[in-house]
C-alpha cells in the first residue's frame, strides 16, 4: 500500500488527538491540535492550502483543504456524528482538484475516532493507462493546481 507509513503516522497523531480530547469540539478545535501533534512527531505539513476551482477554464471559486502532510497526503477532518457519502465525496474531489492520489478523511465527532483512505481514482487510471508522469503530483512541496472538469 502506497505510503503505508505516513498514513500509519497520521492516523496515529488523530487517535492521540481523539483520546486527549474525545468528541464534541468543532472542527477547528481537532485542526489544531492534530496540527500540534503532527509537529511534535516530525511530521510536515501545509494547513488549509487554498485552490481555486474551475469550470470550463473559468474560476468558479476556492477550496481549502485541511492539511498537506509531506506533500504527498490530503487530510480532510470532519466532526460530524458520523460520517456521510458527502463527506467522502469531498475528499475525493479535493484529491482530483489538487492532482494528490491518496487521502485520509478523519471524523473526531463520533465516541471512536473514524478514518478513511481515500484513492484519486481518475489519477490511478491515468497511470494505469501511461498517462503523462510529469502531471502527477508525487510528493512535491508545491501542489499543483488543476482544474475541475466534469466527464471524463
Amino acid at each position: 500500500m502506497k505510503y503505508k507509513e505516513l498514513t500509519q503516522n497520521i492516523i496515529g497523531c488523530a487517535m492521540k488527538v481523539h483520546s486527549e480530547l474525545g468528541n464534541g469540539f468543532q472542527e477547528v478545535i481537532y485542526q489544531r491540535a492534530l496540527a500540534i501533534e503532527m509537529q511534535h512527531s516530525g511530521l510536515s505539513f501545509e494547513r488549509e492550502k487554498e485552490m481555486e476551482i474551475f469550470y470550463r477554464d473559468e474560476r468558479i471559486g476556492t477550496r481549502r483543504a485541511d492539511f498537506f502532510v509531506e506533500g504527498k497526503i490530503m487530510v480532510e477532518l470532519k466532526a460530524a456524528i458520523e460520517l456521510e457519502d458527502a463527506h467522502l465525496a469531498q475528499a475525493m474531489n479535493y484529491l482530483e482538484a489538487y492532482n494528490m492520489e491518496i487521502g485520509l478523511l478523519i471524523n473526531f465527532g463520533s465516541r471512536s475516532l473514524v478514518f478513511k483512505r481515500v484513492h484519486n481514482n481518475k489519477l490511478i487510471n491515468k497511470l494505469k493507462n501511461h498517462a503523462d508522469p510529469s502531471k502527477i503530483n508525487h510528493g512535491n512541496p508545491l501542489i499543483r493546481q488543476i482544474m475541475v472538469q466534469t466527464g471524463g
